[in-house]
């Protein structure tokens, strides 16, 4: 984060000091100057890093923006999620294959550290923003031709196990104690079922809704490991 009230060539250093391949700025009615120097900096030393916009401004009033018509992309709409598959599209031709860290990337999509008592209870894997973002951050990577794997406490969850191969998951890196556990879930599952169940869940408006569905499959496959 930056203050307005600094010079935009100052700003730019700073980003580019990271050596970034991606920048995401979000454009404000209060920050439209600076951001409008700043792109403009930033396409002129450094056009090689993709620079996007996304926020109100951007959204609403795209075309009267010079900082939309310099930008490589604009981002509208549901921003979090926009985002999120348009750096998977830029990314995936670069890798050879994604692996998503599912503890962080529930943290920074509701706002709420698990480790935190006070908001702890926010944190929910099943929440429909996190399941969207892994879905679309797979298909991103079939698109491409690559594959994606999940980590984190999520993929050793195995009540979460059929929605995560109905999502297109293929891989699961889990600790060494949960191996046996979510290998036989996986070898309990048929990706048709998965499938099916995972685009009812990514339906659902309601985070334990989701988990209700993945859960009622894990039941009727395996549910001697849920006892």
């Amino acid at each position: 984060e930056f203050e307005v009230s600094r010079r935009a060539s100052d700003v730019a250093e700073a980003i580019l000091a990271q050596q970034p391949r991606i920048v995401g700025i979000g454009l404000y009615v209060w920050n439209a100057v600076l951001v409008r120097e700043l792109v403009q900096v930033l396409k002129r030393v450094a056009p090689h890093v993709v620079v996007v916009l996304g926020g109100p401004e951007a959204s609403h009033e795209t075309d009267e923006q010079l900082a939309c018509q310099l930008a490589d992309h604009v981002v509208t709409g549901e921003a979090d999620l926009a985002f999120a598959a348009l750096c998977a599209d830029l990314l995936a031709p670069e890798v050879d294959f994604f692996s998503i860290g599912t503890n962080d990337l529930i943290q920074y999509t509701v706002a709420a550290d698990r480790v935190n008592p006070h908001v702890a209870g926010l944190y929910r894997p099943t929440h429909p923003a996190v399941i969207r973002l892994i879905k679309r951050t797979i298909d991103a990577a079939s698109d491409h031709g690559i594959w994606t794997g999940i980590c984190g406490e999520m993929a050793g969850d195995v009540r979460l196990t059929p929605l995560l191969i109905g999502l297109g998951a293929e891989e699961l890196s889990v600790g060494p104690q949960q191996v046996s556990r979510v290998g036989h879930a996986i070898r309990s599952l048929s990706y048709a079922e998965c499938a099916a169940m995972s685009d009812a869940a990514l339906k659902h408006p309601r985070s334990q809704g989701v988990l209700e569905l993945s859960m009622e499959l894990a039941r009727k496959r395996y549910g001697e490991l849920l006892d």
